[in-house]
């Protein structure tokens, strides 16, 4: 497996996180920090699933609506009937705001980053019955390039996910050198070229929660089922955190309409 550092990758240093913790356990914090994700199990309850699967479903349908209209129904690495990718979900439905500030994502985000934090992005990701094929192996932060680069993604399985739905794949211990350098497929960016057979498969349930960090490589397999596999996925990065762009700008990640604080000074931030 060969990877390469990010251009902009100068300097980074993994911080390890240790406790006291609010919602972890220590063996989550080590899981964390030494493979880049863990999995948590039956963290809501089949009534928010189903509060937020009846907000989403009408948004989805719109951006469904919406890739039909487009050559060949495909926009970048969403296909009309295959894979819908509904983003700023939270500008949309004050249900998923709420939820994007439900007491579990803000002990995450203490655990995990620290006492202030901000929703940084959120998206639906339904995958139907498609053909056989993979997303590519890519890192949160190789799309966009956000410093710092160490931040959260909470992937949210609104079905339960599987290994023959496209459930998520990690590869493991590669997360702590940053961000590696990513190029092009027919797929969307890829990073990591062989996984070499060190990938973990990470299923999860309908209401749990794959989390990792925005620094570990990841992907999913093909809908191999006849149903949709739905997915609602949030990440959390720290107070202060900017976007870079190549040229060396920088857009702080503060915009009061969908990047607002999930915890503050260590307490939550109800919605």
């Amino acid at each position: 497996m060969k990877l390469t550092k990010h251009p902009m990758n100068t300097g980074f240093d993994w911080q390890d996180r240790q406790g006291p913790f609010k919602l972890i356990t220590d063996a989550q914090a080590a899981q964390y920090n030494n493979q880049g994700f863990f999995v948590l199990e039956n963290v809501f309850s089949a009534e928010e699933i189903a509060a937020v699967e009846a907000a989403i479903d009408p948004l989805e349908q719109q951006t469904e609506a919406f890739l039909r209209t487009q050559a060949d129904g495909k926009l970048f690495i969403a296909q009309a009937d295959q894979i819908t990718f509904t983003i700023n979900c939270v500008l949309h439905n004050e249900v998923l705001k709420r939820f994007t500030q439900h007491n579990v994502f803000a002990d995450l985000c203490h655990d995990l980053m620290g006492p202030d934090c901000r929703l940084y992005w959120d998206q639906a990701v339904y995958k139907k019955p498609e053909p056989e094929r993979e997303f590519p192996w890519h890192q949160d932060n190789g799309y966009t390039f956000v410093s710092p680069q160490q931040y959260l993604t909470c992937w949210v399985a609104l079905t339960d996910a599987t290994e023959d739905n496209g459930c998520p794949w990690v590869v493991p211990n590669v997360h702590r050198e940053g961000t590696y350098e990513h190029w092009m497929t027919d797929m969307g960016w890829r990073c990591v070229d062989d996984d070499e057979g060190s990938a973990l498969c990470a299923p999860v349930k309908a209401g749990g929660i794959v989390v990792f960090s925005s620094l570990t490589p990841h992907r999913t397999g093909p809908n191999k089922t006849s149903g949709i596999r739905k997915a609602y996925i949030a990440q959390f990065a720290p107070d202060g955190a900017a976007l870079i762009q190549p040229d060396g700008s920088s857009t702080m990640c503060d915009d009061p309409a969908r990047q607002y604080h999930v915890v503050k000074d260590g307490a939550p931030v109800a919605a």
